[in-house]
């Protein structure tokens, strides 16, 4: 399942891009559309994670996640919102009034609302999944006798004696106490 943390857009490309993995000189991204096709991009080009992105609000806080935005999108609409990037401007301001209803209408311009809608398209298109509050929860393992797989719980160590008395010797190298410089009459 895709997460907001593995997500990234790139300032002069269309589309997101899934974080691969991180080079020396960059990071892989592969893209979310039909092509799939990979491409490192280096450290100079403005790569954007879309867990960092917010919208400015006109509230105390100042700003929204976009995580949120895009789950509140998904509350109201789901999949059938009734704009697309190239609607006119007050289309897609009163949608995302619908959807955010203290975003700061003057920070936020069109341009964002038209990326915010292009990518909750393509996020519907390929894991519509990413916006539901449920994380997936580990399911217990079960053998054929019923019982929880209980290998996996890790019991704390005791310090064998060698190492209870090498801390404590070091110990009393610490305390130990430099003479005094002063004279004594």
């Amino acid at each position: 399942m895709i997460d907001f943390k593995s997500l990234a857009s790139i300032n002069g490309m269309s589309g997101l891009f899934i974080i691969v993995k991180p080079t020396r000189l960059g990071v892989i991204l592969e893209s979310l559309d039909a092509n799939k096709s990979r491409l490192v991009i280096n450290n100079n080009s403005r790569v954007s994670i879309l867990k960092d992105i917010s919208i400015y609000t006109s509230d105390a806080d100042g700003n929204m996640p976009l995580e949120k935005v895009m789950k509140s999108i998904f509350d109201i609409f789901e999949n059938n919102i009734n704009v697309t990037p190239k609607s006119p401007d007050n289309e897609l301001r009163a949608f995302l009034k619908k959807a955010l209803p203290n975003y700061d209408e003057s920070r936020v311009y069109a341009s964002d609302i038209k990326k915010l809608v292009s990518w909750y398209i393509i996020l519907m298109q390929n894991d519509p999944l990413i916006f539901t509050n449920k994380e997936a929860e580990p399911e217990a393992k079960i053998d054929s006798s019923g019982d929880e797989n209980l290998q996996n719980i890790e019991t704390e160590k005791k310090p064998s004696k060698s190492t209870e008395t090498k801390s404590k010797e070091s110990k009393e190298t610490k305390e130990v106490k430099p003479k005094s410089t002063k004279s004594q009459k």
